[in-house]
């Protein structure tokens, strides 16, 4: 026995997020579901604890926050899909409310050659462009057109029934998946 606060060899275990946060590096995903969009504020609840609020359309949002000049008050525009992510090995909701990244996504939809998103991988880079954490540059590059993983498409249902309880503050309680192939 030894005389520290944990024993030897001591980690945390790891807990499943239900949501994907984007590493530095590649992330590799395949988006299953149509995009559920709207916006994203913070709010203040008792306590002190802070919660996002979420609507779909901005005339839903409060004026306080529409037009606020702090740009970390301002609702955001989000986009929330289902997703694989590879390196977790797990069914995930992205939110993205990057720009750089919505507009490389629209750009792949727009173009007839790759088309619909849920019918190919994504590798989504981030990369640290200096000392602050908003110092961040992203890049998507598409994956050659594939039907998805007959597992991951398996997963994907277990796992979207399991959470299959009203939430209305969930960002994708509306997205199903889908077998867009391309």
């Amino acid at each position: 026995m030894n005389d520290n606060f944990l024993p030897d060899g001591y980690t945390a275990p790891e807990t499943e997020s239900h949501y994907m946060e984007l590493a530095d590096g590649l992330n590799s995903i395949r988006i299953l579901s149509h995009a559920v969009v709207g916006y994203e504020w913070w709010t203040e609840g008792k306590g002190g604890e802070r919660h996002p609020a979420r609507v779909r359309t901005e005339e839903e949002v409060p004026e306080e926050f529409r037009t606020t000049f702090d740009r970390r008050a301002r609702a955001r525009h989000f986009w929330a899909f289902v997703v694989y992510n590879y390196d977790a090995k797990a069914v995930q909701v992205l939110v993205i409310k990057q720009q750089m990244i919505m507009g490389a996504i629209e750009a792949l939809i727009r173009n007839p050659k790759w088309g619909d998103p849920r019918g190919f991988d994504l590798l989504i880079e981030k990369s640290r462009t200096g000392s602050r954490e908003r110092d961040v540059e992203y890049s998507v590059m598409p994956e050659p057109k594939a039907p998805v993983d007959p597992g991951i498409e398996e997963l994907s249902q277990q796992t979207l029934a399991a959470r299959s309880a009203p939430d209305h503050q969930h960002p994708a309680q509306h997205a199903q998946p889908s077998d867009a192939t391309g």
